[in-house]
């Protein structure tokens, strides 16, 4: 199993790609620990998982620093390690043109797509920095690369668009302590707000001609990769980012 023994952070954990990967992470062989707000999504992640023995939910504002470095703590005492953190919980706006849009939303973009991002990357990295070991994943989107034709989310774009830049510099410094960090950018995939679209069968039809290999992505497309940047196969991987995206943004840019 590609993560037989680790100790993994997912979070994000009660949405549908947090819940991919945590299960796929499970069926690796690896300890889950699934971090959200909200404790009720969370025990219902873990029963649709499966293999409750293999995680344990903590429920933690990623944007708070405080709450972050408590969670990374707990996990600390209680496993004794964190081999693996993937940086999965993200926020997304109803699509809106950038002057209608009140600073609260746009604030709140940045807290949790890019703060808590830095936050829980930041308390991981003083653990594995004393180990000399590690592996950080981080989800970011395609629509870091390429705005979308009337979709309008000129600030969630922005924000995603920093993670790879964050993912590449984080790799480089922490290359020389063993530290690796890859980013995954899903594409179109059958998960969250898209799902009700997806429901309708010519709506889905539209967006599967889009896509090189016609079909709309699944969160398992999503954990395979992350599985495999994960994991240590990936040993000399570092500072990559991934497209997962049917072939998306090679046939349009």
């Amino acid at each position: 199993m590609k993560l037989n023994d680790k100790v993994a952070i997912v979070t994000g954990a009660s949405s549908d790609i947090g819940k991919g990967i945590a299960k796929k992470f499970v069926e690796e062989g690896a300890k889950v620990i699934l971090i959200a707000r909200n404790l009720e999504g969370l025990e219902k992640a873990r029963k649709e998982i499966g293999n409750e023995d293999s995680t344990a939910p903590i429920t933690c504002d990623l944007t708070d620093e405080s709450q972050t470095l408590q969670a990374v703590n707990q996990i600390m005492d209680t496993y004794g390690k964190i081999d693996v953190l993937v940086n999965n919980a993200g926020a997304i706006n109803d699509p809106i043109h950038f002057h209608e849009m009140p600073n609260s939303e746009i604030q709140k973009l940045i807290n949790v797509n890019l703060l808590g991002v830095f936050n829980m990357t930041k308390a991981v990295l003083t653990k594995m920095a004393d180990v000399k070991s590690g592996s950080i994943v981080n989800i970011g989107s395609i629509s870091s690369e390429r705005a979308i034709p009337r979709v309008h989310l000129a600030v969630y774009s922005a924000t995603k668009a920093a993670i790879p830049m964050f993912t590449k510099s984080i790799a480089v410094e922490y290359a020389r302590r063993n530290i690796r960090c890859n980013c995954v950018n899903p594409g179109i995939i059958n998960s969250g707000s898209i799902k009700p679209y997806l429901d309708d069968p010519q709506a889905r039809k539209v967006l599967e001609e889009r896509l090189p290999l016609a079909r709309v992505g699944e969160p398992e497309d999503v954990a395979n990769a992350v599985a495999y940047l994960a994991s240590d196969e990936a040993s000399w991987v570092t500072g990559t980012i991934l497209n997962v995206d049917g072939g998306k943004t090679a046939s349009e840019g």
